[in-house]
């Protein structure tokens, strides 16, 4: 294993490229107005090209988790930033309807790969009780992700125009594959001893139930994830009657709440299991914490006043980066570094179908309501659901033993 210091640029590339991830497939919902106002495309047409990045991402989840665990994880991982780069630029000179969904097709393709990938990588190249702040720092990326494509990427096209923005965008993420050629991981600095039989098969693992509690879990967390990502700023101007600039400055700071829970329970975790605490237990029960600390400030806002809203969206910012921090680090311990890849992408395939429903459902619950109090309930019991499976999934006794090294035994 490495010390962090010496995997140090590892970790900031791929938080890096996380970050990237996050603003290239946000970029499409900021053109859907100008989409519509210069193709004439109709509503129906700009649902299915917000939807179809997720087809390729989702099923291609599970075909990515074994390839990186079948050949070399950096390597995928620079072939898929190629991808998705790619198709960012190339959006940027599309002409019609079936390019752009091509090009929302190959991003999904590319994109696929960063989680399992990295989970890979940290596998292989972190000790247990690091992990804890490069997987938190990780998820924190994703909101970063967010933040700086919906800011900076709506700034870059109002004076740019969105055609040329895609097109810069796609072009200059392209500088991360040298700088990642000069750091990536060049072997395996972790070799856990093979068993004597092939590795486990994908059966293998979907009949654990570590595996469900893992999954579900990640889904309750990705639920609010992907309602906060896709609905915050309409919330608060429609909901909340927030100006566009306060609506900014709030978001941001949503966010930025969110991102610093991530890091700072992800490094709490760590110390706890540098104290001797079992990893499963040290990463599990603040990830509970937070999900009911959601359900309790989703609730909340549902039925909060104007001068009550805000600590309760702040809360459930809280809740939901805490309950991210070791979504990723879990798996890692259970599947150990042989299996992380396929482990996390089957686990990721589960979690995002929230990516396809929360943005959906929301949209028709606040349509059929005319508020967001029904639909932030629904968050909150997508998230007690979460908590539960954690608790009852995950339990304290899956600790040494990861799948990759022993027999499939309930022993962790």
């Amino acid at each position: 294993m490495h010390s962090p210091k010496k995997v140090a640029p590892v970790i900031a590339l791929l938080v890096i490229a996380v970050l990237i991830n996050y603003v290239d497939r946000g970029n499409l919902a900021l053109t859907a107005p100008l989409l519509a106002r210069e193709w004439g495309m109709s509503t129906s047409r700009l649902g299915v090209l917000l939807s179809a990045f997720f087809w390729t991402y989702v099923l291609l989840q599970v075909p990515m988790g074994w390839l990186v665990d079948r050949f070399s994880a950096s390597s995928m991982l620079a072939a898929g930033f190629l991808a998705w780069s790619a198709a960012t630029a190339f959006t940027g000179l599309a002409r019609g309807f079936a390019t752009l969904l091509g090009m929302r097709l190959l991003l999904g393709v590319g994109e696929a790969v960063i989680f399992p990938a990295s989970s890979k990588i940290f596998s292989e190249c972190l000790e247990e009780k690091d992990r804890g702040l490069a997987n938190g720092l990780l998820v924190a990326a994703i909101r970063w992700g967010t933040a700086v494509g919906a800011f900076g990427g709506g700034l870059l096209m109002a004076h740019f125009g969105w055609r040329k923005t895609f097109l810069a965008i796609g072009l200059v993420s392209l500088l991360w594959l040298p700088a990642w050629q000069r750091w990536k991981p060049r072997r395996l600095i972790y070799e856990p001893p093979l068993p004597a039989r092939e590795l486990p098969s994908f059966s293998a693992i979907l009949r654990r139930r570590p595996f469900w509690g893992a999954s579900i879990g990640h889904l309750g967390e990705n639920y609010l994830l992907y309602l906060l990502m896709s609905w915050l700023p309409f919330y608060l101007i429609h909901e909340r009657h927030l100006s566009t600039t306060a609506m900014a400055w709030t978001a941001g700071m949503i966010y930025a709440i969110d991102s610093t829970a991530a890091i700072v329970t992800g490094r709490i975790a760590d110390l706890w299991i540098r104290r001797g605490a079992g990893a499963c237990s040290a990463r599990k029960w603040p990830m509970v914490v937070g999900l009911l600390i959601a359900v309790v400030s989703l609730l909340g806002c549902a039925v909060a006043g104007p001068k009550t809203w805000l600590p309760f969206l702040a809360g459930a910012a809280v809740g939901c980066g805490t309950a991210s921090s070791g979504v990723y680090a879990i798996p890692q311990t259970l599947a150990g570094p042989q299996l992380a890849g396929r482990w996390v992408g089957m686990q990721n395939c589960v979690a995002n179908i929230a990516g396809i429903v929360a943005p959906v459902l929301t949209g028709f619950l606040v349509e059929r309501t005319g508020h967001f109090s029904a639909a932030l309930t629904f968050a909150a019991a997508i998230a007690a659901v979460g908590a539960l499976a954690w608790v009852f999934g995950v339990r304290s006794s899956d600790e040494p033993n990861p799948l990759s090294d022993v027999a499939l035994v309930e022993s962790c």
